[in-house]
This record gives structure tokens, C-alpha cells and sequence, in this order.
């Protein structure tokens, strides 16, 4: 079975003529279905670069890069809009839109399946929040939720369309202990359940017993640091 992530040889370059950057340097990597990757390193040293590739959120130039079975180098805007509807997205910055509800913030992931009825994603959005433990915040606002419960929203924004894939960059940076442990169980245990695949970019030492595997991204270059498919 082909991998859901299939690095080969992949470079990337910042800049142009002169000032042109190579910050990502003969990538090769294997991610399966269902496994939870955590990687590491500095930074600086490609980590988010290399998941907005993966993400679809920037060109692939040099190698090659499958996600979901799609070269993602040289993909149409359509193909590349595909992968991203299969992708769960969870940022440091929960990025939640102030104005809106935890409940509007989270069916806005839904708003691009039109096969779902509205009563469909309200119970679907419902369900979600209830599953992350805001089950009694459904119409409070971003100013309203502490930053644990932001994140609790965020997560449950990406989880909700049923991605076939989660990348998550930093998400328990700004969270303390409990908190960030929280998160992170709760990304795992709803991923387990609809066989997600999970890659986490972090520098929080106390989740990454969470994961399968740990790949660490150092002066852009990867390694395998944990047993595991050889990166």
C-alpha cells in the first residue's frame, strides 16, 4: 500500500537569482495511514516549510512529493484544492475568527461540503465540540475561551470534515502543561477513531511520547530519531 506522505528527493529554495535560498535539502521520507509523526528540531530549519508542502499550501519544486497518491510537484489548482479538502489544518496561532462562535468557527470547515445538510453540520459541529469538551461553549466567542479552549476549537475546526490527514505546527506552544497534554490526547484519541493520518510539528519534549515516530528537521535536512520506516 502506497504511503499517505511519500517524500523522495524533495529541495526547495526561497528567493530568486542571486539571493536564492536553498532551505530544504533531498528530502526523503515514509508517513502510512494512521500513524502520528512528531517532528523536532530548531528554528529555522524547514520544519513548517516543509508542512505547508506536504499541506498543498505551497509549490513543490524539486523531487517529488505524493500526498494521498497525488504528485503534488507540477499538480493542477485542482488537484492541489483536493488535497487540501482531505487536510485538517491546526496552527499555533488557532487563527479562530473573533466575530464568530465557537460553533461558526467550526462549521466553516464544513461550509465546502455541500452534500451535507444544514442540519447535518450542526449536528456534526455539535458533536465535535462536545467531543473536545466544549459541549457547554458552542456560542461563546474567542474573547470568551481561555487559550486551551481556543485550541480545543481548533482542533475540533480540523477534525470535523473527517481529514484524511491532520498537520499541526506548534499546537501546544502557547499552552501550559495540562493544557497542552490535553490538546494532544484529544487530537489523538478523535484521529485513532476516524484513522487519521497525524504529522505535529513541536518543541514541547512532554508530548512526544504521543507519537509513533519522531523525525527531526535540522539545517533542512531530516533523520529518523526513534525506530521506526527510515527517513
Amino acid at each position: 500500500m502506497e504511503p499517505v506522505i511519500h517524500i523522495q528527493g524533495l529541495n526547495h529554495y526561497f528567493g530568486q537569482g542571486q539571493l536564492r535560498k536553498q532551505i530544504l535539502f533531498d528530502l526523503h521520507a515514509r508517513i502510512e495511514a494512521g500513524e502520528i509523526v512528531i517532528m523536532t528540531g530548531p528554528s529555522g530549519s524547514g520544519k513548517t516549510t516543509l508542512l505547508t508542502l506536504i499541506g498543498a499550501l505551497r509549490s513543490a519544486q524539486e523531487g517529488s512529493l505524493r500526498v494521498l497518491g497525488q504528485e503534488l510537484r507540477h499538480a493542477t489548482k485542482e488537484q492541489l484544492i483536493q488535497i487540501r479538502r482531505q487536510t485538517g489544518y491546526i496552527f499555533q496561532a488557532h487563527n479562530l475568527l473573533h466575530a464568530l462562535t465557537a460553533r461558526q468557527n467550526v462549521q466553516m470547515a464544513l461550509d465546502l461540503q455541500p452534500h451535507l445538510s444544514q442540519q447535518e453540520v450542526r449536528e456534526r459541529v455539535d458533536a465535535m465540540l462536545c467531543a473536545v469538551g466544549l459541549g457547554k461553549h458552542l456560542d461563546y466567542y474567542p474573547h470568551e475561551l481561555s487559550g486551551g479552549q481556543k485550541q480545543r476549537v481548533a482542533i475540533a475546526r480540523a477534525l470535523v470534515g473527517h481529514p484524511k490527514i491532520v498537520l499541526a505546527d506548534e499546537p501546544t506552544a502557547a499552552l501550559d502543561k495540562k493544557s497542552g497534554r490535553d490538546v494532544v490526547e484529544i487530537m489523538r484519541t478523535l484521529a485513532r477513531e476516524q484513522g487519521c493520518t497525524i504529522l505535529i510539528v513541536t518543541h514541547d519534549n512532554r508530548i512526544l511520547d504521543v507519537a509513533d515516530r519522531i523525525i527531526h528537521m535540522e539545517d533542512g535536512h531530516l533523520s529518523e530519531t526513534t525506530l521506526g520506516i527510515s527517513a
